[in-house]
Formats: C-alpha cells, structure tokens, sequence
C-alpha cells in the first residue's frame, strides 16, 4: 500500500508540468489559427475602431507571453474566461458537457471489457481450433473498423430501420433513466467494440502464455478443476498485459468519444469542441482540450494503480 500512495504522489506531481505543456501546446495553436475572434466575437460588421477596442479589453495587444502567463494563472484558479458567443463562463459550460463525456466513456469501457473478456477467454481456451480462428478473424475486422463507421452502420439498421433506439439526441438520467440508457446505448456500443477487439487479442496471447506455464498443469493433474484454475490463478496473472494495453488505448477511447458524440448529437465535450474550432472560440477549445488532457492522465494513473493491485511484484518498485 505504500508503494501505491508514493507512485500515486509521484504520478500527481507530474500531473503539474504534463498540464502546463499541454496548455502551452494548445495556447500557440489556437493564438496561431487562422480565425479573428474579435470579428468572431462581434460579427463580421464590425467596425475597425470596435475590433481594436475588443482586441486592447480581452488583452490581445499584449505579447504571447504575457498573454500564456495570464491564461495559466486564470486556468489555476479555476477560470478559463467566458464564451464568444453567450459570454458565459467556459468552467461552466464545460461542466455541462463533462457529464455526457465521462458517461459515454464509462459505458464504452465496460463493453470494451465484456467484448475483450468473452472473446479472448474463449479465445484461449480454445486455442488454435475452430471458436480460436472465429475469434481470431471477429477481432481483426472489430480493430479494422473505425468507431465512426460502425456507429453510422447501427443508425442506420437499429435506429432508422429496425426503430428499436434513437438515430441521435440526448435525454438526460433526471428526465428519463430509460430514455438516458437508450441515448448512449449505440454510441457506447460503437465506441466499445473496436477497443474491445484490440483487448481481446491482447487478453488471449497473455492467457495463452500463461496456460502453458507449469503451475498450471500442476493445478489441473492435482484434481482441481479447469474453471477454477483459470477464473483463480490465470486470467488474474493474465491481465497484467491486457491492463497496460489498455492505458494505451485510454486516449483512443476517449478520442473516440469527442467523435462519436457529433455522429450522434450529444451534447458532451466533442460537439462542444466542434462547435469551439467552428466559431473560433479560443477560451472554450482551451479549456475543452485542458480538461480532456487532465482526463487522459488521471485515466492512466488509474491503470497503473490497478497494475500494482494485479501485479504484487510491480509493488516493489512504485
């Protein structure tokens, strides 16, 4: 335990710099995007001497670096500025769209899990015969099928054909638990299934190597049954890889999230970003990419914590 609290310190302080220099990155891509946010801000009507009254307020004049120096000291007191549009607080508007986000994300991962988990099992237990080679060929076309594609396919047949779920829109838990349910169902599927073919594929070369291991063989010649073996002994020892793919993959599924929610009309944190980059709104898209890149670092540090609890032998150098 007290390896995980020190590589959990340690992970947290390194959180400070990782932010500063993806504010920075973001910081000179936006100021460096081809977008005038004044004649964004007040309409391309606008008047010379009213830009440059906007331009001198918001301290645009001022150089880059004291422009960076005073959006870092406003993001680490919690303030990202206001909207081009409805001069409403970014915090604010991002906290509405958050929700969404992390609850797309939670429902992928799980049937990331279960999609991993059943077809890479299965998988190794039934290595090199025919419920292998199935798998095997399921996975492949699952890891070559973009999230975006397969959810246009299932709006398509589930939602427009078969009517079974709607083609888009959000209905959020306090109005309809069902409603909210149905909402993500097709997203967090098409955000799930191809991560999960990736994990399977990982879950059965690890579970593979690990069934030939001598332990094993031993447990099973002594009477204890194969199901207990594996469910106690192997898919614990076997996850150590699966588990380190997956804090590989954190950013393809939270990438993958921002692109399924305009696909789908969600009001979560891509249609947000999207809707940032059209109107050129850089105060909102820094704040959106701020919070996503805080996101995907947390995420991994959750994997690695998960790590140690899986693998004791990882305690010894957190």
């Amino acid at each position: 335990m007290v390896g995980v609290i020190r590589m959990t310190v340690r992970r947290l302080l390194l959180l400070v710099p990782l932010v500063m220099a993806v504010a920075f990155l973001v910081f000179v891509v936006v100021q460096f995007a081809p977008n005038d946010p004044a004649y964004n801000a007040l309409g391309t009507n606008a008047t010379p001497a009213a830009r440059h009254a906007w331009i001198i307020a918001h301290g645009l004049n001022q150089p880059l670096p004291v422009q960076y120096l005073r959006f870092l000291g406003q993001a680490l007191h919690g303030s990202l500025g206001v909207t081009q549009d409805t001069n409403q607080p970014v915090v604010q508007v991002v906290g509405r769209a958050l929700p969404v986000t992390l609850a797309l994300s939670a429902f992928g991962l799980v049937i990331a899990i279960v999609v991993a988990g059943l077809l890479g099992a299965t998988a190794a237990m039934y290595r090199n015969r025919w419920p292998d080679q199935v798998i095997r060929a399921v996975s492949m076309a699952g890891l070559a099928t973009p999230s975006f594609w397969l959810g246009i396919m299932m709006i398509q047949f589930f939602a427009l054909h078969l009517g079974w779920f709607p083609s888009g829109g959000f209905v959020g838990p306090s109005q309809s638990f069902t409603g909210w349910l149905q909402s993500l169902a097709l997203p967090s599927i098409a955000l799930g299934v191809p991560v999960g073919a990736s994990l399977s594929r990982a879950l059965r070369a690890s579970m593979v190597e690990e069934l030939d291991k001598g332990y094993v063989r031993t447990a099973i010649g002594n009477g204890l049954p194969t199901v207990v073996v594996v469910g106690r002994n192997v898919l614990r020892n076997a996850l150590v890889t699966p588990l380190t793919v997956l804090g590989l993959t954190v950013g393809t599924l939270i990438g993958g999230a921002l692109v399924i929610e305009t696909i789908f009309d969600l009001p979560g944190m891509g249609t947000l970003l999207l809707h940032g980059v059209t109107n050129g709104d850089a105060g909102l898209v820094e704040g959106i990419v701020l919070t996503v890149a805080i996101g995907f670092i947390l995420a991994n540090l959750a994997v690695d914590i998960l790590l140690v609890f899986v693998n004791p032998r990882l305690r010894g150098g957190s």
